[in-house]
């Protein structure tokens, strides 16, 4: 039998958190209270306190409520932690022995990707991507993966305008419809690629790590000097550990070329 929470509000909360988490995208208020068994004047003081904490937004045209970036945030907190860089470093280590190429592991922390293992390998080009080091999302591979997983309203409200954008080598996205191609193409073929965008001369594939509901917990992504690999022959290797790595952390099977639309 359920032991009844002495704290409603917070346990209702987490209710409607946990329901947002589970669902495809942003669902009406209504629909969260009858799911919940909720009454609804509860749910919508709920949801605005929520959204001026930003782990909602509010879908005004829609009439619709979805998860905010505080609630992402929480996600790569918990990625952050060493489960996820212990389950992953050994598939990492895996791919840099068969591929002789550098190879990652990243978390999204708001518009950045958060570096948490970083497998080098010998005599390859020096790496900015060291562990803590964060990077722009738009510009990586690992963050282009995370992003084409992420539903269009929250990429959206994570780059409302150029000003969220940076520049490092003068090439990659400046503006949201920039980016939402490249995150387009990245849905059309199954992994995301960068070339030079973080660093002159390299260029990198990634693979986003889905948890058990389908979100970007993290990606894999291999980093090699231009012109020296074709991406779509590192594709497949770099997908199986992605598709590895989710199984370990959610147990639920992913198989490699999994559509990636949300």
């Amino acid at each position: 039998m359920a032991v009844e929470s002495k704290v409603p509000a917070a346990d209702a909360s987490l209710r409607v958190l946990s329901y947002l988490a589970r669902q495809r995208g942003p669902v009406a208020a209504a629909t969260i209270a009858r799911s919940l068994d909720l009454p609804r004047s509860s749910v919508y003081q709920l949801l605005r306190v929520m959204r001026q904490h930003g782990y909602v937004v509010h879908l005004p045209e829609e009439r619709r409520w979805g998860l905010g970036v505080a609630a992402f945030e929480l996600s790569g907190g918990y990625a952050r932690h060493e489960p996820l860089s212990l389950l992953g470093r050994p598939l990492l280590a895996g791919l840099v022995d068969e591929l002789g190429e550098s190879a990652h592991l990243a978390v999204l922390h708001g518009r950045d990707v958060l570096y948490i293992v970083e497998e080098r390998a010998p005599r390859r080009p020096h790496l900015v991507s060291d562990v803590g080091v964060r990077l722009p999302a738009p510009l990586a591979a690992t963050g282009r993966a995370m992003l084409a997983r992420l539903p269009r309203h929250q990429v959206r409200a994570l780059f409302p305008d150029r000003s969220a954008f940076v520049d490092r080598t003068g090439t990659g996205p400046t503006r949201y419809s920039e980016l939402r191609s490249l995150l387009d193409e990245t849905t059309r073929v199954g992994h995301a690629t960068e070339d030079g965008e973080i660093t002159r001369g390299l260029a990198s594939v990634g693979v986003a790590v889905l948890d058990h509901v389908g979100w970007p917990a993290a990606s894999i992504a291999v980093t090699f000097e231009q012109g020296t690999r074709e991406a779509d022959d590192l594709v497949e290797r770099i997908g199986a550990a992605a598709a590895e790595l989710s199984r370990r952390i959610s147990g639920r099977t992913r198989r490699v070329g999994d559509g990636l639309s949300p």
